[in-house]
């Protein structure tokens, strides 16, 4: 059985239930998951909105990260989610989760499969201040 259960990038809303009921798996003892928000600020400054973009190859590369993750570690199921498009604050962002035999392996594998889709998966941000200004923000 294939450990990535669920690999989305996504212009709707994103569902937190979908993602747990994808790494659920009756020989895990451990599911973390990591849910991504649109906050109100940013390095002191007011966040108005923001807008994600995603390379076309963004599916692919988000599958090949959560194959290494899975090489590496004894995971029984891999999940994660990512919205494109305009966000508004209190939006998920991103929705990642783990499932493991043992609950120190899944806090280990999610925060992994965060912090490399953050670092390798072709995503970018746009936030819009609330003092006008702008900035992007590469994910890769």
């Amino acid at each position: 059985m294939d450990v990535i259960r669920l690999v989305g990038v996504r212009d709707a809303p994103l569902s937190v239930d979908e993602v747990l009921a994808a790494v659920g798996d009756p020989a895990a003892g451990g599911t973390a998951v990591f849910i991504g928000t649109v906050r109100d600020h940013d390095h002191a400054r007011a966040v108005r909105g923001l807008s994600y973009s995603a390379h076309p190859t963004v599916e692919r590369e988000l599958r090949a990260v959560m194959e290494k993750i899975a090489a590496d570690l004894p995971v029984r199921a891999l999940a994660a989610l990512h919205r494109v498009g305009d966000l508004d604050i209190g939006d998920h962002a991103v929705v990642v989760a783990a499932a493991c035999p043992h609950r120190a392996e899944a806090f280990a594998a999610c925060r992994r499969l965060i912090d490399d889709l953050k670092a390798q998966v072709p995503i970018w941000k746009h936030q819009t201040f609330a003092d006008g200004g702008d900035e992007w923000v590469g994910a890769c």
